[in-house]
Parts: structure tokens; C-alpha cells; sequence
């Protein structure tokens, strides 16, 4: 009886709403293919639109999630997830191995030169906190500061500001809490507290860059300063060879007498004296020669650039400008700005491309490639390709913070110079060519840090700016494969719920279509094989 069924069974078929399956001989299969054939049939237009539209759903909430997780922090999640968990699952190698101990060692290196590279630097340009940033804010209703700029700023007023001796005098023990004060108004007080008990540099100071409302206040209060710094300084030298403690004191006195005279040139440079304050600034530099940490240097130059003093810029330059010293982007663009002012007003794009760029043109273009290179986000600020806000107090070499507060202040310097700035946009795009991608190295520098972008915003308000990002990130495949699938799991939803009936007849098709393989070899098997062997087999 069951040789019967099984002859009668080998090729019996069943066809249900034009899709053909093959039936296997054996009873529990044949069980399987008509409990699927019946599911099938009682599925109706409906239910492919709920699939179809939770499909688009659940792929819609993953890309906005993959797009936030990006924005943020510049990977995919994903991918990460893949690469930091499942990797190792499916037979990655053991990080604990002795092989990858050299690897992992490298790995530390190069996180240690990144961090490096990464330093923050006090802004050489910074504006002042009363008199500028303030009365943007009252003007806008903006932060043009972020907090961890401030708290930078705090910590430096710390390390300048206060010595271990600062106990022993009244009014210094006093700015010493003043400067650790996270209130503004709570360090206004303390600095006025201060004053009461005698003329203290540092209170003087801290009235001048937060209370003061114009810079001629700020220029009238940093005068009071210098007068009682100058005072504590020479008290000081006199006894800094007599214990650590008295050296201490002095070189915190040293501090505070160049950063009064520092600012003071600066409001000299801001209230239009602008030949006062470079004499003030080449003085300082003379009088103090080892405090490069002030980069007073940068003041000099932008200082120069304004009286259009290009001969003592470029002697300037030539001092600064060396291989042992650490670059700025107002070394390498002032730099280009005085190759470029030799050859700008005679430039033409079309000229140079027939009779080909002459040995000032090359060099006036070299130059510019390798100002790009050290920091490529400053010509779109310089072109007016993107909005300038006020620069932050702290700056990242070779980020966009930087570029800021160079175009900030530099701007008005290449627009004077005729056709600088046609020249910087024909060439300056150039200069991505020559370096080799992925950044592993540069050409005339060392590689681009990986990290400038998180650095850069801590120190920006990226509330109302974009932060300025190289290389610019290419979208994860994994975004791009779920905004694809959102896409097109909505167009079915879409088009099953407008035309159900026509949606039904693809989708069968496409079902036979897709079980079309399977049918023909499932009939090459039954017709090969014995049917007492087939169907011993679908028994066990």
C-alpha cells in the first residue's frame, strides 16, 4: 500500500494561485508544502502592506539613528559594532597574542603623537572678554564661547597668575580663589576685594579683560596694572636667587609684567596706534627674548601687515619662519601673502595656462600649496566660502579654530593686497592633489592629525557654527544601505496599498520566480533516485 502511494505521489504537483511546487514522496513533507501553500493562499493585500510598512518603518528609525550616531561621531554604529565585538566572535585574532604585541605597542605611539599634536594653544589674538565678547553676546543673545575654552583660560590665569607664596600676601591669596572662580560676577567681586587691601597687578588685570565695557576702560585699568607690576617685578628679581620659593614668585611676576604689556600693545593695535604698538611689541620681545610661549611674534606681524611694512615682515618671517620652530597659519599664510603680492596683480589664470607660470608665480604658488597643507580650512574663510565668527581664546594648530582666528584677524590683509585672493582661489585646491589619501603621510609636513575635529568642537560653539571638517568623511556603506532600504520598503508599502491586486501578481511572480531553482532540482532529484530510497530517507 505505501509502493502504491508513493507511485502515485512521485510526481503529483500542487498549484495554488499560479505557483508550482514540486511535492516531495514522503508524507511529512508533503504536510510541510501544503500548510505553506495554504498560508499563502489566505494571505491578502493587507498583510503585505503591514510588512511592507513596518520593513520601512524599522529601517527609517535605524538610518536616522546611523545619521545621528554619525554626526556626532564620525563612524558608523554598526560598523563599529561589527569591527569592536563581532570580529573577534568569528575568529578575529587575539589582541593578548605575543604577534600583536608590537602592533598594539604601535597603536600606543601613534595615539601619543596624535595626543601631541593635539595640544591646545592660547590664541595669540584673543579678544577681550569684557570688552568683546561680552557685548557680542548682549548684541546677539550668544555664547560666542564654550565652556571648555573658558575653563582653558581659567587653568592658564592659574599657571601665570598664582605661586605657592601667594598665602603670604593678603590680596594675592585672594585673586588666587578669584581665578578658580567659575562666576564671573564672583571674580569681579573678588578682584575689587583685593583692591581694597592694596594695588594688585593681577586684580587690575582680571577687571580689565571681564569688567571693562570699551578698550579704553580695559587700557586705563592695564595701566594701573603695569604700575603695580612693575613694582612687585623689581622687588622680586631682586630676591628670586635667595630660595625656590622667591624664584617662584619672580617668574610668576615675570608673567604678569608681559602679559600687561602684551595687552596694552593690543589696545594700542585695537584704538588705531598701530606704530606705538609695534614699538611696545618689538620692546617686549627684546626685553624678554625666552618667553616664545606668548607668540608675541604673531601680534608683531599682523601688527606689520596693517602699516603695509612688508620688509619687516619678511625679516620677521625669516626669523620665525624655521624648520626647528613650530609653524602657525599666520607663519605659513603671511608667508604665501608676500610671495603672492610680488605676482597677484598681474595674474591670469588664462595667460599662465598658455605660456605656462613663470619662477615668481611657482613660487608664489608653492607657497600657498604648503600654507593648504598645514591647514587646509582657512582659504574658505579667507574666499568668503564660509561665515567667520568670533575666534575662540584657545586655538588647535592645523584645526579650524585656528583658521578662524587667522582669517579673523587677517582677512582685511589679503583683500589689500590686489588680486591675492584670485590667485589663492586658483591655485589652493591644488594643493589636495600632492597629498598622499588615506593621510598616512604628508608632503611637506608631518601627516594631518586624525583628531583636530573633536578638539575643534570642544573649543567652537557649535550651536551656531559648522565646524569645518578634513578630510571630509564619506558616508558609512552601512547608511547608505539602510536609507536604500527605507527607500525602497516604502515605495512596496506605497504601491501594495494604491494597487493591491497588481501588487499580488508580482509578488507571486516573484515568489515562483525565486522557488523556480529549487522546483526544477527538487524534480531532477525524485526522477535520479529510487523511490524506496527517497522515501526511506523523508521517514528518518
Amino acid at each position: 500500500m505505501t509502493a502504491g502511494w508513493s507511485r502515485r505521489a512521485r510526481k503529483h504537483k500542487l498549484t495554488s494561485r499560479g505557483i508550482e511546487f514540486s511535492l516531495s514522496p514522503g508524507p511529512a513533507m508533503f504536510g510541510t508544502e501544503s500548510s505553506l501553500s495554504m498560508f499563502l493562499n489566505t494571505l491578502t493585500p493587507k498583510f503585505y502592506v503591514a510588512l511592507t510598512g513596518t520593513s520601512s518603518l524599522i529601517s527609517g528609525l535605524i538610518l536616522i539613528f546611523e545619521w545621528w550616531y554619525f554626526r556626532k561621531y564620525g563612524t558608523s554604529f554598526i560598523e563599529q559594532v561589527s569591527v569592536s565585538h563581532l570580529r573577534p566572535l568569528l575568529g578575529g585574532v587575539d589582541s593578548s597574542s605575543p604577534s600583536n604585541s608590537n602592533t598594539s605597542n604601535g597603536d600606543a605611539d601613534s595615539n601619543r603623537q596624535s595626543v601631541s599634536e593635539c595640544k591646545v594653544w592660547r590664541n595669540p589674538l584673543n579678544l577681550f572678554r569684557g570688552a568683546e565678547y561680552n557685548r557680542y553676546t548682549w548684541v546677539t543673545g550668544r555664547e560666542p564661547l564654550t565652556y571648555y575654552d573658558m575653563n582653558l583660560s581659567a587653568q592658564d590665569h592659574q599657571t601665570f597668575f598664582t605661586c605657592d607664596s601667594d598665602h603670604l600676601r593678603p590680596a594675592d591669596a585672594i585673586m588666587q580663589k578669584a581665578w578658580r572662580e567659575r562666576n564671573p560676577q564672583a571674580r569681579i567681586s573678588a578682584a575689587h576685594e583685593a583692591l581694597e587691601l592694596e594695588d594688585c597687578a593681577t586684580a587690575y588685570i582680571l577687571l580689565a579683560e571681564e569688567e571693562a565695557t570699551t578698550i579704553m576702560e580695559a587700557e586705563r585699568l592695564f595701566k594701573q596694572a603695569l604700575k603695580a607690576g612693575e613694582g612687585c617685578y623689581r622687588r622680586s628679581q631682586q630676591l628670586q636667587h635667595h630660595g625656590t620659593q622667591y624664584e617662584a614668585q619672580h617668574r610668576r611676576d615675570t608673567n604678569v609684567l608681559v602679559y600687561i604689556k602684551r595687552r596694552l600693545a593690543m589696545c594700542s593695535r585695537k584704538l588705531g596706534r598701530t606704530r606705538e604698538a609695534v614699538k611696545m611689541m618689538r620692546d617686549l620681545m627684546k626685553e624678554f627674548p625666552l618667553l616664545s610661549m606668548f607668540n608675541i611674534h604673531e601680534n608683531l606681524l599682523e601688527s606689520l601687515l596693517e602699516l603695509q611694512n612688508y620688509a619687516d615682515v619678511q625679516a620677521v618671517l625669516a626669523k620665525y619662519d624655521d624648520i626647528s620652530l613650530p609653524k602657525s597659519a599666520t607663519i605659513c599664510y603671511t608667508a604665501a601673502l608676500l610671495k603672492a603680492r610680488a605676482v597677484s596683480d598681474k595674474f591670469s589664470p588664462e595667460a599662465a595656462s598658455r605660456r605656462g607660470l613663470s619662477t615668481a608665480e611657482m613660487n608664489a604658488v608653492e607657497a600657498i600649496h604648503r600654507a593648504v597643507e598645514f591647514n587646509p580650512h582657512v582659504p574658505k574663510y579667507l574666499l568668503e566660502m564660509k561665515s567667520l565668527i568670533l575666534p575662540p581664546e584657545h586655538i588647535l594648530k592645523r584645526g579650524d579654530s585656528e583658521a578662524i582666528a587667522y582669517a579673523f584677524f587677517h582677512l582685511q590683509h589679503w583683500k589689500r593686497v590686489e588680486g591675492a585672493l584670485n590667485l589663492l582661489h586658483c591655485t589652493w585646491e591644488g594643493t589636495f592633489r600632492m597629498i598622499p589619501y588615506p593621510l598616512e603621510k604628508g608632503h611637506l609636513f608631518y601627516p594631518y592629525p586624525i583628531c583636530t575635529e573633536t578638539a575643534d568642537r570642544e573649543l567652537l560653539p557649535t550651536v551656531f557654527h559648522e565646524v569645518s571638517v578634513y578630510p571630509k568623511k564619506e558616508l558609512p556603506f552601512f547608511i547608505l544601505f539602510t536609507a536604500g532600504l527605507c527607500s525602497f520598503t516604502a515605495m512596496l508599502a506605497l504601491l501594495t496599498h494604491q494597487f493591491p491586486e497588481l501588487m499580488g501578481v508580482f509578488a507571486k511572480a516573484f515568489l515562483s520566480t525565486l522557488f523556480a531553482p529549487l522546483n526544477f532540482i527538487m524534480e531532477k532529484v525524485e526522477s535520479i533516485l529510487p523511490s524506496s530510497l527517497w522515501h526511506q530517507l523523508t521517514r528518518i
